[in-house]
């Protein structure tokens, strides 16, 4: 009978990109090598990235460190929704600035987030076949790392919201066979120099 091992799911959101997002910056090259330097010595069996470009340029940056760890492009773990709370559930005195920024998006963007976000924990998370324990890498965006925190949190499902990732940070969410998830390491930015963190966040979130 086939046993049950940890998962290690290091999540990171992809680095500093363009104005447009076409491509990564100077500064977020040098945050996916940052990264890609931190992460040798971990046993990684995969480097996952969402479709868009500033995801997977992160994401090779990181491998091109690495000794022989693939890139998988997965749609699950792209730039999406993943749930669109209702009114009640939220607090009452942030309901009407959330709400007014998820309306910001598009029908289709609104609509297609939930499903990948299924897609997302089924792929992603819980403990793994086998003996051994996996050590695996998200290469994602903002909204994705929130939602899978939460999860691990058993968090009420709109908390997606407000849980921020700096580009190139590093969280590490651990899924044992007989226990809850945790949250080993979160946001942690420790790999870069002081000028490459919080790249893109007002100053009031940087700490």
């Amino acid at each position: 009978m086939t046993g049950m091992a940890a998962r290690y799911l290091y999540l990171t959101r992809h680095a500093e990109a363009s104005s447009d997002e076409s491509e990564l910056t100077d500064a977020g090259r040098r945050q996916a090598a940052s990264l890609g330097e931190r992460l040798r010595g971990v046993p990684l069996a995969a480097i996952h990235h969402g479709p868009l470009a500033r995801a997977e340029q992160t994401a090779r940056l990181i491998a091109e460190r690495l000794d022989g760890v693939s890139c998988r492009p997965c749609e699950a773990a792209g730039d999406y929704l993943p749930h669109l709370p209702a009114r009640e559930e939220l607090p009452t005195r942030a309901a009407d600035a959330w709400l007014a920024f998820l309306d910001r998006f598009t029908a289709e963007e609104r609509e297609q987030g939930p499903g990948l976000a299924a897609a997302a924990l089924a792929e992603f998370t819980g403990p793994v076949a086998g003996d051994e324990p996996r050590h695996e890498l998200v290469v994602t965006h903002n909204f994705l790392a929130g939602w899978l925190v939460r999860a691990a949190l058993d968090a009420p499902r709109w908390r997606w919201l407000g849980i921020n990732h700096a580009n190139a940070a590093m969280t590490v969410i651990r899924y044992p066979p007989d226990r809850p998830s945790a949250v080993l390491l979160f946001n942690d930015t420790g790999h870069l120099p002081a000028e490459l963190r919080w790249t893109g966040f007002p100053a009031e979130l940087h700490v």
